[in-house]
């Protein structure tokens, strides 16, 4: 580990700062359950209606309806499907159909490090635009605003150091100065690889590192890699 304080962090997002299953068993049931009813009541919004045109222009012939009900069902990686999801999302997330997803710990803690300037990054299998719609809701208010940067797996692979490489100067820090923050072994051992510090944070149960520090919260991380303490 080095010696310098941390000037980065950088954090996993699902099972680190909010529940591991959070997009399977709880966002993507509810588009599922109240996309098509939202598209049609929101048929003449500007992005949905480009999503809506878009959809027609990559399957001609069929009624975007049925297009986006077959898409639903199979979780097609289409992106007009995932702009309307964010929108439904974003919606429900701000009227309370939804709860907000983040840890209560995590708030404070992500305040405590951008306000001694430390820079924050999130990188996560989910799309960076998700990422920053999950933080825009996140205790005490919208904590999106505190990250440089929200990185997805079109940087590269999790488990692969390279990508934290590309992240380390994506940040324009030494891979040394960086934490990684996450919960699942392989990625952190992919982050250690590439020169990072690293914390497992487990929540739920999940296998604890021998080769990483653990904390369960963040406060408890901060302590373990020379991070501002957080009360």
């Amino acid at each position: 580990m080095g010696t310098l304080p941390p000037a980065a962090v950088l954090i996993d997002v699902e099972g680190t700062a909010l529940p591991h299953d959070f997009v399977a068993t709880v966002l993507r049931p509810f588009s599922s359950a109240h996309l098509l009813e939202f598209v049609a009541a929101n048929r003449d919004e500007p992005a949905v209606l480009k999503a809506v045109r878009l959809i027609v222009e990559t399957v001609p012939g069929q009624a975007p309806e049925e297009t986006l009900a077959h898409w639903l069902v199979r979780d097609f990686p289409a992106a007009a499907l995932h702009s309307l999801q964010a929108l439904l999302w974003r919606a429900a997330l701000d009227d309370g159909r939804l709860d907000d997803p983040i840890f209560a710990d995590v708030g404070p803690a992500l305040r405590r490090w951008a306000g001694a300037g430390i820079r924050l990054a999130a990188y996560s299998a989910d799309s960076a635009a998700l990422q920053k719609l999950l933080f825009a809701h996140g205790p005490g208010g919208d904590l999106s605003g505190l990250f440089r940067g929200f990185f997805d797996t079109r940087l590269g692979m999790k488990a692969e150091p390279e990508s934290f490489s590309r992240l380390a100067i994506a940040l324009a820090v030494p891979p040394f100065e960086v934490v990684y923050v996450s919960a699942i072994e392989a990625d952190l051992d992919a982050a250690a690889a590439a020169g990072m510090r690293t914390c497992q944070v487990v929540r739920d149960g999940s296998a604890v590192s021998e080769r990483h520090p653990v904390a369960v919260n963040f406060p408890g991380a901060a302590a373990l890699v020379g991070l501002p303490a957080v009360a």
